[in-house]
């Protein structure tokens, strides 16, 4: 063995019948341009990464280290998520690196908001341990990993939005209400009064209210039924636990309502689903956040921002959306849904539900 150290994590085992020559390579880095593998007295040679053999090389082969590692860290992982990026290499780093790489973990969103002497800055590391990070997990450049970290927070993963320093939360914790405010005027000055007493109307004319949501969404298609159930006598909510999405659109009828809650992170096949319903003969409502491109087959689109500087989206525009159809349906229910009020308030007394 020549020259063995702990910190380099990338060997050459060149083998001859039962004969085994440890040869230490350099790091893919700074000095891996200049680093050849040449290797006249071996029957074969294997470039090891950690424990994953990379690459057989035939006899007296010579070849550039930059050129075997550049398919490990740039094209196979073209597709690969930022997280598995960093979770992969992660074993095999230096200190500094291994430093850097565990804050990512914790707040990857950060190489998307700072430059590459911030976040050095941030981890206590070099500009250039930043920059050779970068290409350990397949960016050519920090501009490259940041456009991609961007990328996937759009996705809406909240991942992302974690914040190292705790003056980052500030605006989310404030109790002045401003995300909350922004998100509020931001959706209303985007609905009409007009549409909205339409679908109140459908609400409460129709034969039958379907409302389906997924993950987050699911809770405000609760809200929405708990409240309207009291002034439409035939509302359902899908899926339940357990259940499949064919279930219930199989029984869709000609004419019903389906309001469809779409919030972010939405599942896949959110579109399948909306078609299906189309193809039903149902009218459509959509409730979704502002990142969701108009569905030109619904009937109506709500748009609700969720934008929030905090870890966790802020949802206060959706719950006053849903407050605002069922306080207008209920006041288009007239007589009818007054007397349902009063009828359900009735059998709740009788029952002693409520102190």
């Amino acid at each position: 063995m020549h020259g063995a150290s702990e910190k380099v994590g990338m060997w050459l085992h060149c083998q001859k019948y039962d004969h085994t020559d440890e040869v230490l390579c350099e790091k893919a880095g700074e000095k891996a341009q200049k680093c050849t593998l040449d290797t006249p007295r071996s029957v074969g040679c294997v470039l090891v990464f950690g424990s994953r053999q990379l690459m057989v090389l035939a006899k007296d082969t010579t070849k550039s280290f930059t050129e075997i590692m550049k398919s490990e860290f740039q094209n196979q992982v073209s597709d690969e998520p930022f997280l598995s990026r960093v979770q992969r290499v992660l074993p095999y780093l230096s200190p500094a690196e291994r430093r850097l790489g565990e804050f990512l973990l914790d707040f990857p969103g950060e190489l998307g908001s700072y430059d590459a002497q911030e976040l050095a800055r941030l981890c206590d590391v070099s500009k250039a341990t930043v920059s050779r990070f970068v290409r350990r997990i397949g960016f050519e450049s920090y501009d490259k990993a940041k456009k991609a970290v961007r990328d996937e927070r759009d996705t809406g993963s909240r991942v992302f939005f974690a914040h190292a320093e705790p003056e980052a939360n500030a605006a989310a914790l404030a109790l002045d209400m401003r995300e909350e405010k922004e998100n509020l005027d931001w959706t209303f000055s985007k609905l009409s009064a007009a549409d909205l007493d339409a679908l109140a109307l459908a609400a409460i004319s129709t034969r039958k209210v379907w409302i389906t949501g997924q993950r987050i969404s699911h809770s405000f298609a609760h809200y929405l039924y708990w409240q309207l159930t009291k002034i439409v006598s035939e509302v359902a909510v899908f899926p339940q636990g357990g259940e499949t999405l064919g279930e219930h659109v199989a029984h869709i009828a000609e004419g019903d309502l389906v309001i469809a809650i779409m919030l972010r992170r939405r599942m896949a096949g959110t579109r399948r689903l909306l078609d299906a319903v189309l193809v039903r003969g149902a009218q459509l409502a959509l409730i979704s956040d502002e990142s969701m491109p108009r569905y030109q087959g619904a009937r109506w689109h709500f748009h609700c921002r969720t934008h929030s500087d905090g870890p966790q989206f802020n949802h206060a525009a959706v719950l006053a959306l849903c407050h605002q159809i069922v306080v207008r349906a209920t006041l288009k229910s007239g007589r009818e849904g007054r007397e349902r009020l009063r009828a359900v308030d009735a059998v709740n007394e009788k029952l002693l539900q409520f102190e």
